[in-house]
């Protein structure tokens, strides 16, 4: 089997097939862009049937970077993609494609499940709160942008607190904005380790997830503050109606 390499993106990826009796099966990386205009890596795996192209191959879509379910949407996308070229080669027009529309898949992948919760789960897509602990940060500044810009995109609001070596993310929004930010922080190379090469965040601590109340005051902007004592930290969540969120998990930090 052959596939043309002529664009620059199919050539990050890495290629191999090996024969099999109902087929040939090949494997491809590829590199393409998500919402926010980061890299994600694909692997797609292709199984091109005897008969092909009269029959539609199958594949298969994995990303680390990725949820299960955007996973299967993409696949699904891919399969619709298929059906248009149907008794022509295909490959080739597939791995363009999802190059080129990975963004809009995703976006109506997180509107349809924002519209399927809203069904089925009713007030629990309240406005929610999130408390998140990191251990360090080594790039600082690429760090703190990058949250910043997240942040944003989800219309999110809150903290990112600096207090000695304690770093606090609070962060208030939709239920559904909240458990995007999540994956994005797990899965998105963020900061960089010892020898300077960038890493996923592995020592991040997930304190509190909750819905906000009717006493907790709603953050109007997402800001990044730095305090020079404890006192100021606590009266950050004081003033926010946080006081026994403050008193639950940010002491423990301190010792």
């Amino acid at each position: 089997i052959c596939i043309s390499t002529s664009s620059k993106l199919l050539m990050l990826g890495f290629f191999f097939c090996f024969p099999e009796i109902h087929g040939i099966s090949f494997r491809i990386q590829i590199s393409a862009k998500e919402v926010l205009d980061t890299d994600v890596l694909l692997k797609l795996l292709f199984h091109l049937p005897v008969n092909y192209p009269s029959t539609l191959p199958d594949i298969s879509v994995n990303s680390d970077q990725l949820t299960r379910a955007q996973c299967m949407d993409v696949k699904e996308k891919l399969l619709e993609q298929a059906k248009k070229h149907l008794s022509e080669p295909m490959v080739h027009d597939l791995i363009l494609w999802v190059q080129q529309h990975l963004k809009e898949v995703i976006k109506q992948s997180a509107t349809v499940c924002n519209e399927k919760t809203t069904l089925s789960k009713g007030t629990e897509d309240g406005i929610w709160m999130l408390l998140l602990h990191l251990d360090h940060m080594r790039a600082k500044a690429k760090y703190v942008k990058t949250v910043e810009k997240w942040a944003s995109s989800l219309r999110l609001t809150g903290r990112l607190m600096f207090m000695g070596k304690i770093i606090l993310i609070l962060l208030q929004g939709d239920r559904s904005s909240i458990k995007e930010y999540l994956i994005l922080q797990k899965t998105s190379k963020v900061d960089v380790d010892s020898s300077g090469k960038k890493c996923k965040e592995k020592m991040m601590r997930v304190l509190c997830e909750t819905e906000v109340q009717s006493q907790h005051k709603r953050f109007q902007t997402f800001e990044v503050k730095e305090y020079s004592a404890p006192e100021e930290l606590q009266k950050e969540f004081e003033t926010a109606g946080l006081t026994t969120l403050f008193s639950e998990f940010v002491p423990p930090l301190l010792k």
